[in-house]
């Protein structure tokens, strides 16, 4: 079993996930260890607790979400802290939503979003789109500790990649290498994420231009390849343009991985010293950095999303099995 993609120049070819013979119902993948040795440890906040219960039952108020859905998600400074968590509510719910969504509808549903965070006092209309209040509630709330002009601006750079991956699916076109990459920082909401993280810093553009580091793809692969939803994703896009099979381009993103840990611990130890508090600004702004990474790849397993109950199991063994059936989820 394979299935058929647009490469860059337009061209049909298997992806080469085909399974070993005919008669396969799955194929095992190694899963390489990608933070082995990340100096930021898995902790939780110690406002977890109370703040994922609040989290949870507002996330909850606007049944976004199927309840397989929602049961994965609820899976996963106070006032800061409770923006954080509206904030990914926000994100997975535009994701679930805009992974399904044809151009056209992927490209309404950002004009929605973008006009409530732009105008956050002005009621929604009662028959839109339900995610358009829900986000006119997080930004409601967290334009009292964020920086409006940022976080608007990323906002739009995030949903523009993401009407893009929408018209990539369409088109069933895998990028090449370079091109995906680029795409993907926004697509990711990489960079919108780190601008709910920098709420309370100051921090010289400089260093806010670090390079980010992404290994959702290797996790993500599962859930995209069996809803037939596997063209934005790293894995698929090696596979393409390299003609690897799938565990050959998981250990090549393993290790490009690598490579990019060694970089941002490398570029961490030499940021330039300004002098006075901005010193500390910039530390606590790497140590962000490092631990939403962190957090990115725990949640991967612990949140339910991409593996299941399996999870915790698979984060153990790295064992993921890709199965032969086929089809898309629904929201609703």
């Amino acid at each position: 079993m394979s299935s058929t993609w647009k490469n860059e120049n337009g061209s049909l070819q298997s992806d080469k996930i085909a399974l070993d013979d005919e008669g396969a119902t799955s194929v095992e993948v190694q899963l390489p260890r990608i933070l082995d040795g990340w100096p930021w440890p898995h902790r939780a906040n110690l406002h977890y607790g109370s703040v994922k219960q609040q989290a949870s039952s507002w996330c909850e108020s606007f049944h976004a979400f199927d309840p397989r859905a929602q049961d994965a998600f609820n899976k996963c400074n106070l006032t800061r802290y409770r923006v954080a968590c509206d904030f990914f509510s926000l994100v997975f719910a535009i994701d679930e939503h805009t992974d399904l969504a044809t151009a056209n509808v992927a490209r309404s549903q950002a004009s929605i979003i973008m006009d409530t965070i732009r105008n956050p006092n002005k009621p929604r209309p009662s028959d839109e789109w339900v995610i358009g209040e829900m986000a006119r509630q997080f930004w409601a709330n967290a334009i009292l500790v964020a920086t409006p002009t940022a976080f608007v601006d990323n906002c739009q750079t995030y949903l523009d990649a993401v009407v893009q991956q929408a018209e990539d699916r369409a088109q069933r076109r895998v990028r090449s290498l370079e091109d995906y990459l680029e795409v993907r920082r926004d697509s990711a909401g990489v960079k919108i994420s780190f601008a709910i993280g920098e709420l309370h810093l100051h921090v010289p553009q400089e260093v806010i231009d670090h390079p980010p580091l992404a290994a959702n793809d290797i996790y993500s692969y599962k859930v995209e390849w069996e809803r037939g939803d596997g063209a934005h994703n790293l894995v698929t896009v090696v596979i393409h343009q390299f003609g690897m099979d799938v565990q050959d381009a998981m250990n090549y993103i393993g290790n490009l991985n690598d490579y990019l840990v060694e970089e941002f611990l490398a570029q961490r130890d030499h940021i330039p010293i300004f002098g006075g508090p901005v010193d500390l600004e910039i530390r606590a702004y790497c140590d962000m950095l490092g631990e939403w990474i962190r957090g990115n790849d725990s949640w991967s397993f612990e949140g339910g999303r991409y593996f299941g109950e399996e999870g915790p199991k698979i984060q153990n063994t790295r064992v993921v099995c890709l199965t032969s059936c086929r089809g898309e989820k629904s929201t609703s």
